[in-house]
């Protein structure tokens, strides 16, 4: 899997360090200002605009400047795309240092600092590799700054994590294989796994997985993930993540273009696995649970036929009109088994439709919610985190577009609206009485081109949403 370098805090920079980065706001940049050579800023365009960089001589020394934007809009995003463009300029060198002071969002800096020095290449050998091996936070050796630099490697770490799964080809990265990798990190203290095969989820009768997983020559999982907080009468909160691990469309076959991408279906349980992988560094005073089912997404002898029925996990059925809609078939079931455990609140994250990208664009994910209080704390988890979300409502008049004459529903909703007909889908495998959030991750999940925060391909989208909401949940009302 990917590499990244490793973080250290120290008093001053090391002699070894081939790069310094100093980063500053836009008042500490002008004529006048002092601090800073200003012929030789004014010469390369350089304000202090956020993600700008500078090289200048101070003192006989070359200094990196990172530009944070003005002073009073610099928040924890400022620090960790700081972060991101310092690595990715320190890529040539095997050491660098970055300064920090009483100001810095450490946390933020180290997540960025290990966001910025991602790359997947391991399936490409002629691939330039980084030199980066070390990255010193100098200004500062106290406990406090080594405990924030270890917070921001935890998430960057899983972020990554999840980086690294949706980027792995749907054909190695097999049910089996994304099961065992939830099985390595389970290994942690506080963390605990089960795993279902074939035998078991047919004998826990999860018809939706078991539907979609007809046509294809690989047996299914149900990954089942708990931490234990050690807190008494601490609440539990469910997530729930679609693995698909190749969406091939089934018998309602995508084109070449439209599956050319799809090693990505699974990006929301990939959030799952790396947020739980996390939870043991974070330390939330939640309980948390995690429900994935994986398989594929194929066109074998037996694939589930247009016009089939299917029993899900509560015992509603589905007529499949649309083999291609098939991660609401399969979190059907999941939601089902999350609503028996009695949780808090429960949120399923999904590439679900590319409604949700015609809504919203690639960089928002769709929210939907059946409780206010919730998508708030959900809204709010996700501003923190830097990333996007919009909601959008789950209206009862719609419900019916969901209708079916020979089963209690069918499995797509028509050709307006369809993010929303998905979530009105999801929401009848929810217990009116728990709250319940959807995240609809299809655009955000994998960028077809480089980011602010990453290369092309995975994201690693929601890992940070989810490790906030998980650890400042609070009690709804």
């Amino acid at each position: 899997m990917s590499t990244a370098p490793v973080l250290r805090v120290a008093r001053a920079a090391p002699a070894t360090s081939g790069l310094h980065g100093v980063p500053v706001t836009t008042e500490q940049i002008g004529e006048g200002a002092g601090a800073f050579p200003f012929k030789q800023l004014e010469a390369q365009g350089f304000d202090g605009k956020l993600g700008e960089t500078a090289l200048v001589t101070v003192d006989d020394s070359v200094q990196c400047l990172i530009g944070l934007g003005e002073s009073e809009s610099v928040s924890g995003a400022s620090w960790r795309r700081a972060g991101v463009v310092f690595a990715r300029l320190a890529g040539k060198v095997k050491a660098a240092s970055v300064q920090i002071d009483g100001d810095t969002d450490v946390a933020a800096l180290a997540e960025g600092l290990l966001l910025g020095s991602y790359s997947y290449d391991e399936l490409k050998p002629s691939a330039s590799k980084s030199a980066l091996k070390t990255i010193t936070l100098t200004g500062s050796a106290s406990k406090k700054t080594t405990a924030a630099v270890q917070a921001g490697v935890a998430v960057a770490q899983a972020v990554c994590f999840a980086r690294d799964l949706v980027n792995e080809p749907g054909g190695s990265l097999t049910p089996q294989r994304f099961a065992n990798e939830a099985k390595r990190v389970s290994r942690q203290p506080g963390l605990s796994i089960k795993i279902l095969g074939l035998a078991e989820i047919r004998k826990a009768r999860l018809g939706g997985l078991l539907g979609v997983n007809r046509g294809s020559d690989l047996p299914p999982r149900l990954v089942e993930m708990s931490w234990k907080s050690g807190v008494k009468g601490a609440p539990t909160i469910a997530l729930v993540g679609k693995g698909i691990t190749f969406d091939a469309g089934g018998l309602s076959i995508k084109s070449a273009a439209g599956m050319s991408t799809m090693k990505c279906d699974m990006g929301g349980a990939a959030a799952v696995v790396a947020a739980m992988s996390a939870l043991p560094s974070i330390k939330p005073k939640a309980n948390v649970r995690a429900w994935v089912p994986m398989t594929d997404n194929m066109l074998g002898g037996d694939a589930t036929r247009v016009g089939d029925v299917l029993k899900i996990r509560n015992g509603k059925t589905v007529e499949v009109l649309n083999t291609d809609a098939e991660g609401r078939l399969v979190l059907a079931d999941a939601l089902s088994l999350a609503c028996e455990s009695k949780p808090a609140a429960i949120i399923d994250l999904a590439t679900l439709t590319g409604a949700a990208m015609v809504s919203l664009g690639r960089d928002y994910a769709a929210l939907m919610a059946n409780n206010d209080e919730w998508a708030a704390q959900v809204e709010q988890a996700a501003e923190s985190a830097d990333e996007l979300v919009w909601r959008l409502p789950l209206p009862a008049r719609y419900r019916k577009l969901l209708d079916s004459p020979i089963a209690d529903m069918k499995n797509i909703g028509g050709p307006y609206g369809g993010s929303i007909t998905a979530g009105l889908f999801l929401q009848e495998f929810v217990d009116a009485d728990i709250a319940w959030a959807h995240l609809d991750i299809a655009g955000p999940a994998f960028a077809e081109s480089a980011t602010e925060h990453g290369p092309r391909g995975g994201t690693g989208y929601a890992v940070r949403t989810l490790l906030n909401l998980v650890d400042s949940f609070t009690r709804l009302g």
